[in-house]
Order: structure tokens, then C-alpha cells, then sequence
């Protein structure tokens, strides 16, 4: 079975590319991740067959082999910000929260470019929280 890596991913378009070490890239969709995997970071070390698609060579039944070693994340580990930081940071996220949960109270969903930066905050906040 041929391996490669990640070259990117897009987790909301629900494809990606992953690059062989002697070949050429191949495209991969959700539907080959393993089971219960939403997304693949870039770098990470995977094995994969390979199907003659429409527009080339495509990946079935991705297995991932090595998933690359987060840098960012170990230095949080190391490093936490002090409780009097922390709580400015929560509730200032509150009241981006509180804008979300206007526009639901309205029947929309919230503006992409509202609701993209609020997602990042509450995953670096859930990262902290995990340190």
C-alpha cells in the first residue's frame, strides 16, 4: 500500500490532497478517512489505496500512521496564561457569544466572518482549558 502525507486538507469542503513520496499527489475525500476522523492535519504520515478516479488518482481507505507532533500546543502546556488574563479573555468571549445567540434568536445562522473568528477563540480557549 502506498504512504504519504497530508499535503492539506479542507474539513469543510470534505476533501484534500496527500502527497506520495514517489508519485504524484493523490486526492482523498472524507469518505476514505478512518471512522470517526473529521479532519487530517498537514504533515501527517498516512497509508492509503488508490483508485483510478474521473480526474485521476484518488485514495481509498485511508489509515493514518503518524499524525505530526503539535509544537504550538506543547508550548501552551508549558506556558499558562495567569487566572486575571484568562477571566478578560472569557468574558470578552461571552459577548461574541452573546452576538451568535442574537442571530439564532432571530432565525439565521450567524455571517461566516463573525462566526469563523468565534470558533477559533472557543478552540484556543478549550485548548487552555485542556493544558
Amino acid at each position: 500500500m502506498p504512504t504519504g502525507k497530508v499535503k492539506w486538507y479542507d474539513a469543510e469542503k470534505g476533501f484534500g490532497f496527500l502527497s506520495q513520496a514517489d508519485g504524484p499527489d493523490v486526492y482523498v475525500r472524507a469518505d476514505a478517512l478512518p471512522e470517526g476522523t473529521a479532519a487530517l492535519k498537514p504533515g501527517t504520515r498516512v497509508e492509503f489505496g488508490i483508485a483510478q478516479g474521473r480526474r485521476g488518482d484518488q485514495a481509498l481507505q485511508v489509515r493514518v500512521l503518524e499524525a505530526p507532533a503539535s509544537v504550538a500546543r506543547n508550548q501552551r502546556q508549558v506556558r499558562r496564561k495567569n487566572p486575571d488574563e484568562m477571566a478578560t479573555i472569557v468574558e470578552d468571549l461571552i459577548r461574541l457569544l452573546d452576538g451568535v445567540g442574537e442571530a439564532y434568536r432571530h432565525g439565521r445562522h450567524p455571517e461566516p466572518k463573525t462566526a469563523r473568528p468565534v470558533a477559533k477563540l472557543l478552540r484556543a480557549l478549550a485548548d487552555e482549558l485542556d493544558a
